[in-house]
């Protein structure tokens, strides 16, 4: 390893600088952290308006595959992330010729293809435990031919792009299938049995480049139209037999995938109690920010103590916590096409609320605009709180 990769301390004169790869609310949620902690931080982003890029301390706009983009960054910055998993991992390859990428590009690709996911993840099941639900790959019509009658009902999902419930259909037969696939336009497809879930949760963990790995508690998900709608932590139907399954299955899966960062991985848990990987996110994820404001290090904090190689944080939950995830629904009332400003007033009236807005100035409906984290002493409160905000903001619960 040369000596422009080892390990260093932040510096507030002169900061040390983090990249980040993507100017959404999570860039600038690490942004924030980051900046806390004494770094400056680039971001790398096509459009000039973005959340991380009204919060960095330097914008770079371009495409993420801009190769002078690309080196401006990494001449910039002493170790280089990403905030999203698609961008293109040949330019997370290029960055890692040149500085520090965590994670880097092997990583991030294998997330990238839900069909390499589910081949990974069976590769792990013999140390990790666990399995993902069944599947068959559906690149063309013979492979629809093949499915058999096992799989059905099922979820047919593309094998890249997909998040948010985007790019998934149900289906019930190979004619559903079919239907679906010319739907799609014929792209790469992986087919997956539904199974009798109870409830999902999902496990944010992260490993140091020295291999040093810690895991946060459990956090219990509720989606609604495959947006994530609230999590809590800890999760009130998850036992300690199957968070601490989960946690080792997490700890187990980074540590194969040879990952440097902070990794959320989505766990089944099913009706009689076994566990089913689904799933994992490269990156600070949705179901972890209540990490922000329940937690001795938030994930974001600890993205940069991974990337800086430094010590990982503290992952210990000081207080019960309940995050909504605020859409730009809640701005508009009824079937009113007229956006008006929520009552934050009311919410941060309620005892425990955590307000994170994140510097959109377009509210649409489905758009990610914010979360608040509801920490209070026991979990009945939050709980209570969260669907006192919930009346406040007109979302049903």
């Amino acid at each position: 390893m040369s000596d422009k990769f080892q390990s260093f301390v932040p510096s507030a004169t002169p900061a040390t600088w983090l990249g980040v790869m993507g100017g959404g609310q999570l860039g600038r949620m690490f942004v924030h952290a980051a900046q806390m902690m004494g770094f400056k931080v680039a971001v790398l982003e096509p459009a000039r308006d973005c959340p991380a890029g009204h919060a960095a301390d330097h914008l770079i706009c371009a495409k993420y595959d801009d190769e002078a983009a690309l080196a401006e960054l990494a001449l910039k910055c002493a170790a280089v992330t990403t905030e999203f998993e698609n961008v293109p991992a040949q330019s997370l390859a290029f960055l890692a010729e040149r500085t520090f990428v965590a994670p880097g590009a092997a990583c991030v690709s294998v997330a990238q293809d839900r069909l390499e996911e589910k081949r990974f993840f069976t590769g792990c099941a013999p140390t990790s435990g666990v399995l993902p639900a069944p599947y068959k790959a559906i690149l063309g019509n013979d492979d629809i031919d093949a499915i058999p009658d096992a799989l059905f009902p099922g979820i047919l999902k593309t094998v890249r792009m997909g998040y948010d419930g985007k790019g998934q259909v149900r289906v019930k037969s190979k004619d559903d299938v079919r239907n679906a696939f010319a739907g799609m336009g014929g792209v790469a497809c992986v087919l997956e049995k539904m199974l009798p879930l109870a409830y999902e949760v999902s496990v944010l963990t992260a490993r140091g480049a020295d291999g040093e790995s810690v895991v946060y508690p459990i956090a219990e998900n509720v989606h609604r139209d495959g947006i994530l709608f609230t999590t809590t932590v800890p999760g009130p139907n998850v036992c300690a037999e199957t968070a601490a399954k989960a946690q080792a299955a997490a700890l187990s899966i980074i540590a194969q995938l040879g990952y440097v960062g902070v990794l959320c991985i989505e766990f089944f848990v099913l009706q009689d109690g076994s566990l089913v990987v689904n799933e994992m996110a490269p990156r600070p994820h949705n179901s972890g920010h209540y990490t922000i404001d329940a937690c001795v290090t938030s994930q974001f904090a600890q993205q940069a103590r991974a990337m800086a190689r430094l010590p990982l944080g503290d992952v210990r939950q000081h207080s019960p916590a309940v995050m909504l995830n605020i859409l730009g629904d809640v701005w508009f009332e009824g079937d009113s096409d007229t956006p008006r400003e929520p009552a934050w007033d009311k919410i941060l009236a309620l005892p425990g609320a955590n307000l994170h807005l994140y510097g959109k100035d377009d509210p649409r409906r489905g758009r990610k605009m914010g979360h608040i984290t509801f920490v209070d002493p026991t979990l009945e409160l939050a709980q209570q709180n969260l669907r006192a905000a919930c009346g406040i903001l007109g979302i049903p619960f």
